[in-house]
C-alpha cells in the first residue's frame, strides 16, 4: 500500500486571503468565493458513530455542515437545523448525503424562539427514533467598530442565538438523552482573545465556555459528557455576512501562526472525537482549533 504523503499545514488548505464580498445575513455558502471546504470530497468515515442519533444546529453550511458530513459518514443518523433562508445550502447537503445512503432530516427554524427549540428536539427525537448527540454549532456574529453601534436588537439576537438557545435545547433534550450521550458546544478563540469589533459575540462565546464546563459537571453523574470546540478564524458564510469588516477579508486568518484561515473540514474530526466513545474520559474541556492562537 502506498503511504499517504505528509502535508505541510501552512499550505494544506488555501493559504491566500479572500476578496471582499458582502452577503445579507446569514449568508449562503454556495455563493461565496471561494466556497468553503466542508470535507465533501475528503472526509472518510470509519463507523465511529455507527447507530448514533445526532442533532446538528447550523448544519447547512460552514462548521456545522462539516460536522454533519462527518457524523453521517461515521454512521450516525442526523437531523440538521438551519434558518429557513439557508434552505439552498441545506438542500445541497441533503442531496450529497442521501446519494451516499445516509439518513438526514432537515428541520428549518429560528433558534431565537424558545418554543421552536422545544419543537426542534421533539421532531429530531421522533424522526430519528432517539437522540444521543447534540452538536450545537449555530451562531450569530456581527462586527461593530464601536459599542455604541451595538443595538439592543443586535445584542438580544446574538445572545438568544448563541447562548439562550443552548439552555432551551439542552433542557428540552435531557429527558431523551441516555447515559453515554454527548453534547458538543461551539465556543471560539474570541472567548480567550477577543477582537475589539466583536464585543457582544466574544461575550457570548465566553458564556458558552462557562456553560459547557458547569453543565459537564452537573451531567457527569448521568453519564452524559459535555465539551466544546473553539474555532479560530474559519472561512464560513458568517464572515461575509457581517461577521468581519469587509476590509479585513483580504488578510483574514493570515495573522495566525499558521498564516492562513482554517477551513470547516479541519474541525470535523474534533466534533467526531467529542461525540464518540473515543473521548470517553473527556468532559468539561474546550478544544481550540485556532491556527496557533492558543486558548489558554
Amino acid at each position: 500500500m502506498e503511504n499517504k504523503k505528509i502535508q505541510n499545514p501552512l499550505h494544506q488548505y488555501r493559504d491566500e486571503g479572500y476578496e471582499k464580498q458582502l452577503q445579507k445575513a446569514p449568508g449562503i455558502q454556495e455563493e461565496m468565493k471561494p466556497v468553503p471546504d466542508c470535507g465533501e470530497k475528503t472526509y472518510k468515515g470509519s463507523d465511529k458513530l455507527k447507530g448514533r442519533k445526532a442533532l446538528i444546529t447550523g448544519g447547512d453550511s460552514g462548521i456545522g455542515r462539516a460536522a454533519a458530513i462527518a457524523f453521517a459518514r461515521e454512521g450516525a443518523d442526523i437531523a440538521v437545523n438551519y434558518l429557513p433562508s439557508e434552505q439552498k445550502d441545506a438542500e445541497s447537503l441533503l442531496e450529497l448525503l442521501e446519494k451516499e445512503g445516509k439518513k438526514v432530516i432537515l428541520i428549518p427554524g429560528d433558534l431565537k424562539d424558545e418554543n421552536f427549540c422545544k419543537e426542534l428536539i421533539e421532531k429530531a427525537n421522533k424522526e430519528l427514533g432517539g437522540l444521543d448527540v447534540l452538536a450545537l454549532v449555530a451562531g450569530k456574529q456581527v462586527a461593530q467598530e464601536k459599542i455604541e453601534d451595538i443595538t439592543t436588537e443586535q445584542l438580544e439576537a446574538t445572545f438568544k442565538t448563541n447562548v439562550f438557545s443552548l439552555f432551551w435545547i439542552v433542557k428540552a433534550a435531557l429527558p431523551y438523552l441516555p447515559a453515554g450521550a454527548t453534547i458538543v458546544t461551539t465556543s471560539s478563540i474570541q472567548a480567550f482573545q477577543p477582537s475589539p469589533t466583536l464585543v457582544d459575540y466574544a461575550s457570548t462565546k465566553s458564556a458558552i465556555v462557562a456553560f459547557t464546563r458547569a453543565l459537564a459537571k452537573q451531567l457527569a453523574s448521568k453519564g452524559i459528557r459535555v465539551n466544546s470546540v473553539a474555532p479560530g478564524p474559519i472561512w464560513t458564510a458568517l464572515q461575509v455576512s457581517g461577521g468581519q469588516p469587509q476590509d479585513k477579508l483580504p488578510e483574514f486568518g493570515q495573522d495566525t501562526p499558521l498564516k492562513r484561515a482554517g477551513q470547516p473540514a479541519e474541525l470535523a474530526a474534533t466534533y467526531v472525537l467529542l461525540a464518540s466513545e473515543d473521548s470517553s474520559y473527556t468532559t468539561a474541556e474546550v478544544y481550540g482549533i485556532t491556527g496557533g492562537n492558543h486558548t489558554t
